[in-house]
């Protein structure tokens, strides 16, 4: 006798999370994460800050044109993706002119997961190949602890791998490539 498949978690199995926890509805699996610890969430908002500033708002001589948002959540409805939050994306505003004012239903251009040790592995192995079939342009995958920043472009939908910076490496990396990452910033705590 055949095992009866496994119930599909639904939007109301996400909704009744606790605002303490993030949660992720993927092809009817619902995986939940804790809100990220202090070093995880200043690289994600250092990251977020320094392209909005340029690419959002047009500040220190950005080009503008962008939308940047911290863990925004995407719904995905051509590939079974309900919710996925990517720890920053950004889309042009040629592909979205507005801000939606409910779920944002277009996938990001660009994306940036930080990685932490509970969540390495779904990042890497379950959203990163996500953002590939939903034709994401751009990711950066960001590692704390091996203090580095990793980019990679969509090329014939497969990851091709742009660069790797480190320690306190000064980057200018796709698509944000006007404006100076100071890598050291990413992984380093103010001493003042």
């Amino acid at each position: 006798m055949a095992e009866p498949a496994p119930k599909r978690a639904t939007w109301a199995d996400l909704e009744a999370l606790p605002r303490t926890v993030v949660g992720e509805l993927i092809r009817g699996t619902l995986t939940v994460m804790p809100r990220p610890r202090p070093r995880h969430g200043r690289t994600a908002t250092r990251i977020g800050a320094r392209t909005q500033a340029a690419y959002d708002y047009g500040d220190d001589g950005g080009p503008g044109g962008w939308w940047i948002l911290v863990e925004p959540g995407v719904w995905l409805a051509a590939l079974d993706v309900e919710e996925i939050v990517p720890d920053v994306a950004g889309w042009r505003r040629d592909r979205m002119p507005e801000m939606p004012a409910g779920r944002i239903q277009v996938a990001p251009d660009w994306v940036c997961e930080v990685l932490s040790p509970s969540m390495r592995v779904h990042d890497l192995k379950t959203k990163r190949p996500l953002y590939a079939a939903a034709g994401v342009a751009w990711m950066w995958i960001v590692d704390v602890d091996a203090r580095t920043l990793i980019a990679s472009r969509l090329h014939e939908g497969r990851w091709l791998e742009l660069g790797v910076w480190a320690d306190d490496d000064v980057a200018r990396v796709e698509p944000f490539d006007a404006i100076e990452i100071r890598c050291a910033d990413l992984w380093e705590l103010p001493t003042r």
